[in-house]
């Protein structure tokens, strides 16, 4: 098992409470989103005059088909929200599931794309990784996309989610119209990346509260009700302390080979991977494009989709058929 993401990030077996958020059109949850500054490679500061973040509810949800699709030994629980637009599928966090994408799915649905999201195996209603054939996310992905399928798509990933779509991209390149990435440190394995990767992570780290790592000091600041939505969707994720490896270990070599569009959207705030880890990551990727937002942490998809949703629109589009 990789050492270099997230994948070590606390994820806690928890009692199941009641499902909220993705499919069942719930109001409560709530994340930050204002005036924000930001392109090309880095942000801009907010100044004395910026207002402070304000709140926004999720929106409604548009309707979904739900299912579960096999893979070898297991099943995967997706949902498809269905349409003749583009595909995206979207990858969670280690810190989540399927159901940590409220606000992508109506928005990206409403502009047309079919948009699919679903929990790697041990994760909120997938099967358990089998720990003697535990499979990889990139292969059960490519069984996902057969079972459905898709022929070419956009492939979204955040943090760990992220690296799973390298790892995809890196052995399955022609089915991907574009790639985006947000705060994911990847599998990369060149030793000068991993050093750097592991002075960001004192002893002691992976003890803190999820969300305090994984949410920016903004956020946690003004929206309590969105952090615990967000705690409530990590504490019932992790159904199996069963992992599953990646599938390459790539060096920056492998990656600089790829030629699909890349987006990498990170957090300012982010304390797994910050701004500095998106530039060196950037240099090694051929067709690039990078995004910083204000204010965030390591979830932008979460914290910022004021920002994170239209930027990966935008980025979209130009890759779409």
């Amino acid at each position: 098992m990789t050492s270099n993401d997230d994948r070590a990030e606390r994820v806690t077996s928890a009692p199941r409470i009641g499902r909220r958020g993705l499919l069942g059109g719930a109001t409560v949850l709530a994340a930050s989103g204002a005036v924000f500054a930001g392109g090309g490679a880095a942000a801009a500061a907010g100044g004395p005059d910026q207002p402070p973040l304000t709140i926004i509810p999720v929106p409604e949800q548009v309707p979904a088909r739900e299912g579960y699709a096999p893979v070898p030994g297991g099943r995967l629980w997706y949902w498809d929200t269905g349409g003749r637009g583009t595909p995206i599928i979207l990858m969670h966090p280690g810190s989540g599931s399927g159901e940590i994408w409220p606000y992508q799915q109506p928005y990206f649905a409403k502009a047309g794309y079919r948009v699919i999201g679903f929990s790697m195996r041990g994760k909120f209603g997938s099967s358990a990784p089998d720990p003697a054939n535990p499979g990889t996310g990139a292969d059960d992905l490519h069984s996902l996309v057969q079972f459905l399928g898709i022929d070419r798509f956009h492939l979204v990933g955040v943090a760990y989610g992220g690296g799973v779509a390298l790892d995809y991209a890196l052995t399955r390149e022609a089915r991907l119209l574009s790639l985006s990435i947000s705060g994911s440190l990847t599998s990369v394995t060149n030793p000068d990346y991993v050093a750097m990767l592991r002075r960001l992570r004192p002893t002691g780290f992976n003890d803190m509260p999820a969300s305090f790592i994984e949410l920016g000091p903004s956020y946690r600041a003004l929206n309590p009700e969105g952090m615990h939505a967000w705690e409530e969707i990590h504490d019932r994720a992790s159904t199996s302390d069963v992992g599953q490896p990646y599938a390459t270990s790539p060096t920056w070599a492998d990656v600089e080979r790829l030629r699909v569009p890349t987006l990498l959207l990170w957090g300012d705030g982010d304390l797994y991977s910050p701004p500095s880890v998106q530039r060196v990551m950037a240099s090694h990727f051929r067709n690039v494009e990078t995004f910083v937002a204000d204010e965030c942490g390591h979830a932008p998809h979460w914290e910022r989709p004021d920002v994170y949703n239209p930027t990966l629109r935008r980025f979209l589009r130009k890759h779409s058929r």
